[in-house]
C-alpha cells in the first residue's frame, strides 16, 4: 500500500431505508508547480479526481510565457468542459475547482 496517499473507504453504507449509498469522497487542496507542459495532464488527473489545486504558474514563465499561455486555456478549456471554476490568485497563482465547488469572483458592498 501506497502510504503517501490518504486511504478511502471502497465500500458502500446503507441507510436506514435499506438504500446503498456511496462513501463520501474526500476532497483535497493541494498546491503543485507548473513547471513543464507535461505538468498540465497531472492537473487535469487532480481535479477530475475531485481535488482542488492551487497552481504556481512562475516556474514556468520563467522558462516560456508562450507556454504558460498555452497551458492556461488548456486548463481552461478542460474546466468550463466539465464545468468546475478557475480564477486567478494574483501574479503567481491559480486556483482550479472541479464542479461540486465554485470560486466567488466578486466583491460585497462596502468591503475594499
Amino acid at each position: 500500500m501506497d502510504s503517501s496517499k490518504p486511504s478511502e473507504a471502497s465500500s458502500s453504507a446503507e441507510t436506514a431505508q435499506g438504500e446503498f449509498v456511496s462513501p463520501r469522497r474526500i476532497t483535497y487542496v493541494k498546491a503543485l508547480p507548473l513547471r513543464d507542459l507535461s505538468d498540465v495532464a497531472q492537473i487535469k488527473e487532480e481535479v477530475e479526481s475531485g481535488n482542488i489545486l492551487i497552481v504556481r504558474i512562475a516556474p514556468l514563465a520563467m522558462k516560456s510565457v508562450d507556454d504558460v499561455k498555452r497551458a492556461i486555456n488548456e486548463l481552461r478549456e478542460y474546466i468550463t468542459s466539465i464545468n468546475g471554476d478557475i480564477a486567478r490568485l494574483g501574479e503567481e497563482r491559480i486556483v482550479l475547482t472541479p464542479a461540486s465547488i465554485k470560486i466567488w469572483k466578486g466583491r460585497d458592498k462596502g468591503v475594499s
